[in-house]
C-alpha cells in the first residue's frame, strides 16, 4: 500500500536537493554556475544508470529494449548540451567575480565523467585517479559498451572474431579490420535490427563528442587560453579530446559502405 504520508518534496527529498547550492561569495552568477555543475552531475548519473542497462540488453541480444535505451542516452546528451546555451550567457567578467573561490576544484574532477568515459572503452587514467577512486578502477576493467556490442552481434549470429569477444577487457581496443568486415555484412541489411543498434550508438558517441566541442567553445568563451581552475590546461586539453570516438569502427567502415556500393553498382 503507499504512503499516504508521501508528499511530492518528501519522495523528491527537496529540502536536501535545494540545500545543496551554497555559493562562497555574493556574486549574483555563482548561484548558476553551481546549478548547471550539479544538474550536469545528476544527468552523468543517470547516463551511467542507462548504460548499466543498455550493456545488459545489448549482451541478451535485445535489440528493441537496446535502443529505447540508447536513444534515451541520446536525448539526455542533447539536453546537457543544450545547458552550454544557458552557461554561456555569464560573461567572463561575471566569472571572474566568483571564480577565485573555486580554489583547486574542476570539473576535470568530475568522477561521474571519468566513469562514463570508461564505460565508452577508455582504459588510460592518470594513476591519481584511480588510485583514489574505486568506481573508475572496477569500471576500466569491465567490459566496455563496445564489448557489450561484440556479445550482441554474436548473439544476433554475426561471425564476431573470437578474439575480439574473448580479448582482455582492461586494455584498449583498438580498430580491427576484422570487426569491419563484420560491420559491413550488419549494414549491408541497413533496415535490420543489428544496423539499427549501430546507428543508436553512433548517435550516443557523437553526442558525447558533441558535448566536449561544446564545452570547449563554453571554456574558450569564459576564460580564454587561460589555464583552468585547478591548474588544468583548460580548452587545450579538452580540444585534445575531440574527435577521438568511442567505436572507432562504427566511424571507419562508412568509407567501406561506399566503396562497396560503388564497387557492386
Amino acid at each position: 500500500m503507499a504512503d499516504e504520508n508521501i508528499t511530492y518534496g518528501s519522495y523528491l527529498r527537496l529540502d536536501e536537493l535545494l540545500d545543496c547550492q551554497r555559493p562562497r561569495t555574493d556574486a549574483h552568477d555563482e548561484m548558476l554556475f553551481v546549478i548547471i555543475h550539479q544538474v550536469y552531475e545528476l544527468w552523468f548519473k543517470q547516463i551511467l544508470h542507462e548504460a548499466g542497462l543498455l550493456q545488459r540488453r545489448l549482451a541478451e541480444g535485445g535489440s528493441a529494449g537496446a535502443l529505447r535505451t540508447a536513444r534515451r542516452i541520446t536525448k539526455i546528451l542533447k539536453t546537457i548540451v543544450g545547458q552550454m546555451d544557458v552557461l554561456e550567457t555569464m560573461t567572463p567578467r561575471q566569472f571572474a567575480t566568483f571564480r577565485d573561490e573555486l580554489g583547486t576544484s574542476s570539473g576535470f574532477q568530475s568522477a561521474q565523467f571519468r566513469e562514463l568515459e570508461a564505460v565508452l572503452g577508455r582504459r588510460v587514467f592518470p594513476a591519481s585517479d584511480l588510485r583514489d577512486d574505486a568506481r573508475l578502477r572496477a569500471a576500466v576493467r569491465r567490459p566496455s559498451l563496445l564489448d557489450s556490442l561484440l556479445r550482441y552481434l554474436a548473439v544476433q549470429g554475426y561471425a564476431v572474431p573470437h578474439a575480439a569477444l574473448e580479448r582482455n577487457v582492461a586494455e584498449p581496443w583498438l580498430p580491427d579490420p576484422d570487426l569491419q568486415k563484420v560491420l559491413l555484412e550488419v549494414y549491408a541489411d541497413e533496415n535490420g535490427p543489428a544496423a539499427e543498434v549501430c546507428e543508436a550508438l553512433v548517435d550516443i558517441d557523437e553526442g558525447v563528442q558533441e558535448w566536449r566541442y561544446r564545452h570547449v567553445k563554453m571554456v574558450e568563451r569564459t576564460i580564454g587560453a587561460k589555464l583552468g581552475t585547478g591548474g588544468s590546461a583548460g580548452a587545450d586539453y579538452l580540444r585534445s579530446t575531440l574527435f577521438a570516438p568511442a567505436f572507432p569502427d562504427l566511424w571507419e567502415v562508412r568509407s567501406q559502405i561506399e566503396e562497396t556500393v560503388v564497387h557492386g553498382a
